[in-house]
């Protein structure tokens, strides 16, 4: 039995009352809407005399060839339009205009599908998902996304993890959102890929330079200088810094990077050789305790009191990378050509955990808060992964068939070591060692893999407006590590068996685009079908049984065999482009996973867990864009729905729960709702305001997928209570003045309304009292991820 009586944190004691969602939402879109009505009835009255006068017979060109990869390689692409599924080509123009905080947060702002959760609390350490896959620097989240790097592809091997915070964002000149279980992207792209592209001496040439600061202490320089000469030799050089206390309790993040690019093109041949580095400490505070629950009764807890509060530190990440890659293009002829790439990529990866100890001891009290035993664990890991590998591809026109083929070596090595050291909590919550407890070796691996791949695809122009593209790619992967464990009970360390595990697929991909007429205005219907797979990483096959669970970010067993991940994509759709400045995007899709590799966590809070296969999961849903220009104002229009859910039955392990899944249970933290806006008015030629709104429904929250509070006993009547994360609307404002040509001064407000909101929920124990203070009793809590409050910035761009 559940209830659906799903709760928002507004409906609590000490919050002020809110409205429905929808309702939320609807006003959110009236505050946006107001200067949106006044900036198109001002655009309507300055309609330029030139467009005026224009005469009705002049030819008016509506459309621009994007062309855009068919693999991870750079090199030749292909005309957007003519490709069977929906991509994102965005431009370094397009990212400065938005002023968003990062690269990420600018695709949760602008770009349907994708969202950004702040279960880490760091700007750069957000969990980004699209059409429900995600791509995280969080060990544990299912990986969905692949994600590349001027075609070098920067999942890490430990995990697949991708670290945000080592993107060399102001060096990026375009983004490409390729979705679905395209194979030509290589393994692990099951719900889609992303593609970086950074800037050369030729397309970034001189001085360039932006500095901002504001709220939470935060403070960002860029720099870079780029150049290049007639004898075709060229070269860029950025580098970027940022630093902040944050907006949460003991949150302060800094990072460094710098990229550097030296090349040369005779107009035959082009390379460049890269040189990538990357610093960064960033804290993700996690997850904070909004209510207890007794029964189905909820209480006030930490969050509701204070929601820039931590629930234990420290949560330390430090990250440190050194890349080097080489690019290759070489015309054969007006036709043909062939690209290469070679890399090598060294990641270290160092943090600090301060949890709960797995038995703590009693502890104080609100009234006496000082701890009486070591009721903590204080634990550290070390990760060193390297990894080199080499592609090559040969691309040619011939008639009516643009094809490609190509083929990939990754290999990796992995090194991980995790420690565990008893210790105490603060008054604040913070974990300090135990004097006289030394660290003892809680895992140690030793890690190797090999993947391998060749693929081939065409695009066939059938007809003058019909275009079918094929595509298939062969992967031979395998995984090898060798763990040394200690024994909880026993205190033994031992050696485990070396295991290796050998994985092959063949996955293929057919679409169809076609073109419904000749006119600019006419629309382009596209469908696809595609179907790619990912393999278990080291953690994954190390971490898999639920007797010997994991502490995360990584505790390893030798442990059952996992199956690889078999995606299927089936999409349809439109692109129409209905006048000049105007086009439409519609797409619908569904993706199957088989044998879904799932996190199945014993602790939410403490981070104990394990990895198995689900028999199937599934996401679909409709992405849609409307993008409009009305004189002198760009308006933009996105909505996405989103259906995530368990399609067999079973039992997932989250937190202190066994939930039971029956097909059609839908999947936590994910919003099926999601609405974005946005609004770009040139005042004056050096004068421009926009604003953006993204409007989110409510989601479910882990542990409660059921609709109970608890496993039941049998002949026990179950705790029902159908628990959600209510929806919000955050809008953003922001003005950019230019007074020269090579000057812009800009500001904006993020979460212009204050907007209190979470992002995630999850059924967990807290053993702290609402106050803070340690207690050594566990209660029953909904834990949630606090969003960022309002934010002022303001920052100068330059041009040299």
């Amino acid at each position: 039995m559940t209830r659906d009586d799903s709760i928002g944190f507004a409906s609590r004691p000490g919050l002020r009352p809110r409205l429905s969602p929808l309702a939320r939402s609807l006003r959110a879109v009236g505050w946006l809407g107001l200067p949106l009505v006044g900036a198109c009835g001002i655009a309507a009255a300055q309609t330029t005399p030139t467009t005026q006068a224009a005469p009705e017979s002049a030819p008016t060109r509506l459309e621009r060839v994007e062309v855009i990869g068919v693999s991870p390689l750079p090199g030749q692409g292909i005309d957007r339009n003519v490709l069977p599924y929906s991509t994102q080509l965005i431009k370094r123009e397009r990212i400065e205009e938005t002023q968003a905080v990062n690269l990420s947060d600018f695709l949760n702002r602008r770009i349907a599908g994708v969202q950004v959760n702040d279960i880490q609390g760091s700007p750069f350490q957000g969990d980004l998902t699209y059409r429900g896959f995600r791509a995280s620097p969080l060990i544990g989240a299912g990986q969905g996304l692949s994600v590349y790097l001027d075609g070098v592809r920067i999942n890490e091997p430990f995990g697949d993890v991708v670290n945000f915070d080592l993107i060399p964002e102001f060096a990026v000149n375009t983004i490409s959102l390729v979705p679905g279980a395209n194979p030509a992207f290589g393994l692990n792209s099951l719900g889609g890929a992303l593609a970086y592209t950074t800037h050369d001496g030729r397309s970034a040439p001189g001085l360039r330079a932006e500095v901002s600061g504001g709220s939470f202490g935060r403070k960002r320089i860029d720099l870079s200088h780029g150049g290049n000469d007639e004898s075709g030799w060229h070269h860029y050089l950025s580098a970027t810094l940022f630093d902040e206390r944050g907006w949460r309790d003991v949150s302060a993040g800094h990072l460094g990077q710098l990229l550097g690019k030296l090349g040369h093109d005779d107009g035959t041949t082009s390379w460049s050789v890269s040189l990538l580095a990357g610093r960064s400490k960033l804290v993700g505070n996690g997850l904070l305790p909004a209510y207890t629950i007794d029964g189905t009764a909820l209480t006030d807890d930490l969050y509701v009191r204070r929601n820039a509060a931590v629930y234990t530190h420290p949560d330390l990440t430090r990250n440190r990378l050194e890349q080097v890659g080489l690019n290759l293009r070489h015309t054969l002829d007006a036709d043909s050509s062939l690209s290469a790439l070679v890399y090598v990529r060294r990641t270290q990866r160092d943090t600090i955990n301060g949890d709960a100890a797995d038995a703590p001891d009693t502890g104080g009290t609100s009234a006496n808060p000082e701890p009486t035993g070591n009721n903590a664990a204080f634990n550290t890991t070390q990760t060193r992964q390297t990894g080199s590998g080499a592609a090559l591809s040969y691309a040619r026109t011939s008639g009516a068939h643009q094809w490609q083929v190509g083929g990939s070596l990754d290999q990796s090595r992995v090194s991980y070591r995790q420690i565990e050291q008893e210790g105490f909590f603060t008054v604040t919550r913070g974990v300090i060692p135990a004097a006289g407890e030394p660290p003892e070796l809680a895992a140690n691996v030793q890690g190797r893999s090999t993947a391998a791949g060749v693929y081939a695809t065409d695009t066939w122009q059938l007809a003058a407006r019909t275009h079918l593209t094929a595509t298939a790619r062969y992967n031979r992967s395998a995984v090898s590590n060798q763990l040394t464990v200690r024994d909880d009970v026993t205190g033994i360390v031992e050696d485990k068996a070396r295991e290796r595990f050998t994985y092959q697929s063949l996955n293929p991909a057919l679409g169809i685009a076609q073109r419904l007429g000749d006119a600019a205005t006419t629309p382009t219907v596209f469908a696809n079908l595609a179907r790619n797979t990912r393999v278990p990483t080291v953690i994954e096959l190390g971490c898999a049984d639920p007797n010997e669970p994991c502490r995360l970010p990584a505790g390893l067993q030798a442990d059952p065999f996992l199956e690889q991940v078999k995606s299927t994509t089936a999409e349809i759709g439109l692109r129409w482009p209905l006048a000049a400045g105007t086009h439409l995007n519609v797409a619908v899709f569904r993706t199957d996973n088989r044998d879904d590799i799932l996190f199945r966590s014993v602790n939410l809070s403490g981070q104990l867990g394990y990895f198995a296969n689900f028999p199937k999961t599934r996401n679909q849903g409709l992405d849609s864009e409307l993008a409009l220009t009305l004189g002198a104002v760009d308006l933009g229009l996105g909505y996405s729905f989103l259906d995530a859910t368990y399609q067999a039955d079973g039992v997932l392990r989250q937190g202190r729960r066994n939930v039971t899944i029956a097909p059609g249970t839908r999947v936590a933290g994910l919003p099926r709702h999601t609405v974005k806006l946005a609004a770009e008015w040139r005042v004056a030629q050096a004068w421009s305001v926009g604003a953006d709104a993204q409007l989110l429904g409510s989601r479910g929250v882990a542990g409660n997928e059921d609709g109970l509070l608890e496993d039941t006993a049998p002949g026990a009547q179950p705790q029902a209570r159908r628990l959600k994360i209510p929806g919000y609307a955050i809008v953003n404002l922001r003005a950019s003045w230019k007074p020269g040509k090579q000057w812009e001064l800009y500001a904006n407000a993020n979460n212009l309304f204050d907007r209190r909101h979470e992002s995630f929920g999850a059924l967990a124990q807290t053993q702290f009292s609402p106050e803070g203070a340690f207690t050594g009793v566990g209660r029953e809590a909904l834990f949630v991820a606090p969003g960022t409050p309002r934010a002022l910035f303001v920052g100068m761009r330059m041009r040299f």
